[in-house]
């Protein structure tokens, strides 16, 4: 079976590959809690920015989903 380059001698020891495990890119350390709701906060205005222009440029679109969102809420009042 000299097919596949990659195949090893059956050893069980070793890797498929013959190379280290650790062969992936070097892991990021674990962020703080302040740098994700730093990370959150900027995303939450951004996505509020994008909400704010796509008002602005599909006002009739923006007023029917509105519209529709009211009476949802309205079937759901006691």
């Amino acid at each position: 079976m000299t097919s596949n380059p990659k195949a090893g001698d059956g050893s069980a020891d070793e890797p498929v590959g013959g190379a280290a495990l650790d062969a992936g890119p070097p892991q990021d350390p674990p962020e703080t809690e302040s740098e994700r709701r730093r990370r959150r906060a900027a995303f939450l205005r951004e996505l509020t920015e994008a909400r704010e222009l796509r008002e602005r440029v599909q006002p009739r679109r923006t007023r029917e989903r509105r519209m529709r969102e009211a009476m949802r809420m309205r079937t759901f009042r006691i």
